[in-house]
């Protein structure tokens, strides 16, 4: 499999030794899309791709990502970065350089449904999905067969409500020495801790049905049937401590009527979450979301 991986990556990356992205959020005012292309185009830079938004003209917060290519980018990034510095003082920015080639590494988190977990295999072995998936852990051992026939370990580490805590430390302590920097919590039916939350802020991304918080807790599918639904749909968000609360990334919805019974509003449900989820991971590999307090600025 490493040869399929060291393939896939060279073939992709044929072409955008030169790119790189910036993403950059701060207090609005004028002068900073100025100042930052001028910066770019001082260091012989070509920019490629723009994209802004502004909460409020008036005392709101701007965003901006561009993409762009840079001779020697990779040489010179941390020599960029600090002649960048500057600049990003001056207007307050929270801001990140992010080389193209720079392969994110992915921990594939999983329990027994399947659907999420096969779609982003299947888009990751076609090259749609620009990632590193590292490894899978699930709380079940019934998907081994699966994850490893595409080369990729698979940690079986049972979960209980003893036994939370310490399977919590094997957890982290898998995802450091693979040195991941991305978690996807793909139908993972666990909640994460605070501590394990705290630890990868920002960087798990997780997929539920849109029935809640009208449908919390078991049988969601055949509640939401005895209820005559007329739409139903799935939500792809970044994890926090508020249980299903976190920055959205992407939605989507189904129309359902009467003649759909509960399999297969669970049918329909499956196909929506799988899609959702992968184009919220393929949005978060390319620097397109940026999260701002609850909520995200995506630039599709």
């Amino acid at each position: 499999m490493t040869t399929f991986r060291q393939h896939r990556w060279q073939s992709f990356l044929q072409g955008y030794e030169q790119r790189a992205r910036i993403l950059i959020s701060c207090p609005d005012r004028p002068g900073i899309v100025a100042a930052v292309t001028s910066f770019l185009y001082e260091q012989g830079a070509n920019i490629v791709e723009s994209s802004q938004y502004s909460t409020d003209p008036e005392g709101g917060t701007f965003f901006l990502r561009l993409e762009f290519d840079c001779p020697n980018i990779a040489e010179r990034k941390e020599e960029i970065e600090a002649a960048f510095a500057p600049i990003a003082a001056e207007f307050e920015m929270r801001w990140q350089l992010r080389l193209h080639n720079d392969i994110r590494r992915i921990a594939i988190f999983v329990s027994k449904a399947e659907h999420c977990l096969l779609e982003l295999l299947w888009q990751w072995q076609a090259g749609e999905l620009i990632a590193d998936i590292a490894l899978v852990i699930s709380n079940h051992p019934d998907l081994r067969e699966t994850v490893e026939s595409f080369g990729i370990p698979y940690v079986h580490i049972p979960v209980t409500k003893e036994t939370k805590a310490d399977a919590e430390a094997e957890q982290i302590r898998l995802l450091r020495d693979y040195q991941i920097d991305t978690i996807v919590l793909a139908r993972y039916m666990q909640i994460l801790s605070p501590a394990f939350v705290a630890e990868f802020s920002g960087r798990i991304i997780n997929i539920h049905h849109s029935f809640l918080p009208a449908f919390i807790g078991a049988r969601p599918y055949e509640r939401a049937y005895e209820r005559g639904v007329k739409l139903i749909g799935a939500t792809s968000h970044y994890v926090t401590d508020d249980l299903d609360e976190g920055p959205i990334i992407e939605q989507d919805v189904a129309r359902v009527d009467h003649r759909h019974h509960p399999d297969d509003l669970k049918r329909i449900g499956r196909l929506i979450e799988k899609t959702v989820l992968a184009r919220a991971l393929r949005w978060h590999l390319e620097d397109r979301v940026i999260i701002h307090g609850n909520k995200t600025i995506v630039f599709y």
